[in-house]
């Protein structure tokens, strides 16, 4: 059987069968078991010994090795494909328009013309029916414009900034 891990930004390619395991088309000698405690486990890589940490989140595992924690996201093969199938379209390159999800209150304008700015970072603190809701980047890049103030009372669909 075949998964996909995704560290970071790499993605490597395990395959798990009666023959052994493979990572990246390399084969590795791997044990894994657990050690006691419930998230603690005693692993054996190539001969090397470790001790590693794994949590399990809802939608990844949080991994502990040597002080340094990872997260990591699993898909079998049959997941990677669904999931494939249901991105969404690609942003347009070139200057995003952040519009107001719902009518509200700004209470906090976090970035500023000329901020870089990167991905699913906070932009701004929307206050509507008494709950705040963050505004979050959905792209990377630098803030061109922004349009509202805090304490401005925004409608639907109203543009908030410019991101390019």
């Amino acid at each position: 059987m075949k998964y996909f891990a995704t560290v970071g930004d790499h993605t490597f390619e395990i395959e798990i069968n009666k023959d052994g395991v493979m990572v990246d088309g390399k084969s590795i000698t791997i044990d894994l078991q657990q050690s006691g405690v419930s998230q603690l486990y005693s692993l054996l890589l190539n001969g090397a010994s470790f001790e590693i940490l794994i949590e399990d989140t809802r939608q990844s595992y949080d991994v502990t090795l040597r002080g340094e924690q990872f997260r990591v996201q699993i898909e079998d093969e049959r997941t990677r494909r669904l999931n494939a199938g249901r991105q969404g379209p690609a942003l347009p390159s070139g200057d995003l328009t952040v519009k107001a999800p719902i009518p509200g209150l700004i209470v906090k304008v976090l970035v500023q013309q000329g901020d870089e700015i990167i991905e699913d970072q906070p932009l701004m603190i929307l206050e509507a029916m008494k709950m705040e809701n963050e505004i979050r980047a959905l792209r990377s890049g630098t803030v061109r414009k922004v349009e509202v103030n805090a304490g401005q009372r925004v409608e639907q669909n109203e543009v908030l900034m410019v991101v390019g």
